[in-house]
């Protein structure tokens, strides 16, 4: 795909703050910041219009609460058109880390992984998503 170049006008905090950005990322330079921020807005979008997208849902836990194992097989059965692979690690004798390879409708998805971030003993979760092109 060919770029194109064009020219920006930006105040100087939003400049001073896409610097900072370019920065902490450790982005090449300003463009790359800015291809960046209309990707991810484009991924955003993508949710609100419930696109096909493609992920991963990461979840820490405490395998020990609530039976929580059976209920996430429970969640991901329901959900198994949408689910590609799933990956469990052990972390030590308490946490597991699992993390639930996704395709399909975001809205979904997003179901999806609020049923399981949701679940007592979850440490953390979260969904990553890029829309499919």
């Amino acid at each position: 795909m060919a770029q194109k170049r064009f020219g920006v006008s930006l105040d100087e905090e939003v400049l001073k703050s896409l610097d900072q950005m370019v920065i902490r990322q450790k982005l090449r330079n300003r463009s790359q910041a800015i291809r960046y921020l209309v990707e991810n807005r484009n991924v955003e979008n993508g949710w609100q219009s419930n696109d096909m997208v493609s992920g991963a849902i990461v979840l820490l836990y405490d395998h020990h609460k609530g039976n929580i194992s059976e209920k996430m097989a429970d969640i991901q059965h329901f959900f198994y058109q949408e689910i590609l692979a799933t990956q469990h690690f052990h972390l030590d004798h308490d946490n597991c880390l699992e993390i639930v390879a996704v395709k399909g409708k975001a809205g979904r998805l997003l179901d999806m992984a609020n049923q399981m971030i949701s679940l007592k003993g979850i440490v953390h979760g979260k969904i990553v998503t890029s829309k499919i092109i």
